[in-house]
């Protein structure tokens, strides 16, 4: 499952809405089974079924997802989007895009509560992994004008902005 995970980022997100597989304990997964196992101990589950699903969520998630350097583009535009941090405080306090908002609890009641659902937002996070989530999440209150930084704060340091710091947490893979 490292493997799908790697190649495929919203593969856990796909087997869990469409098979209810990968969400909970009971029906979680190790990093070092094979989709072909898990497929097994969810017997109504066959692999091409799942294989299919794990793609056509994966063409979803390229779809939610923007590029640094059109991000670039997008903020120098009319109708910029709003940045929307999903670090740690931590994380955020030690660097940040430039006019990013940190994703609060009273941010996201502001969000949902206030902000029209048309409104362009770009989610990020530190590599990627977490923010195609994030902007699904988004997108299921309503706020289909959302979208996922690809590579993350990390991308954007390396490919946009040399003066942002990159950094390396103990936990990234």
């Amino acid at each position: 499952m490292t493997e799908v995970l790697s190649a495929f980022p919203g593969a856990q997100r796909a087997l869990f809405a469409a098979f209810h597989i990968g969400g909970c304990q009971a029906c979680g997964f190790q990093p070092g089974e094979t989709l072909a196992q898990v497929c097994d101990r969810n017997e109504d589950v066959t692999l091409d079924e799942a294989i299919k699903t794990i793609v056509e969520n994966h063409q979803s998630d390229v779809s939610l997802s923007i590029s640094p350097q059109e991000l670039q583009t997008a903020l120098a535009g009319d109708d910029a989007p709003s940045l929307v941090d999903i670090r740690t405080h931590e994380e955020f306090d030690a660097v940040k895009i430039e006019g990013a908002l940190f994703f609060s609890e009273n941010l996201q009641q502001e969000i949902f509560g206030t902000w029209p659902k048309e409104s362009p937002i770009v989610v990020y996070d530190h590599t990627g992994n977490r923010a195609l989530d994030a902007a699904a999440y988004f997108i299921g209150h309503g706020f289909s004008n959302t979208r996922a930084l690809t590579g993350g704060i990390d991308a954007w340091a390396k490919e946009v902005d040399k003066n942002i710091p990159r950094y390396k947490l103990e936990f990234d893979a």
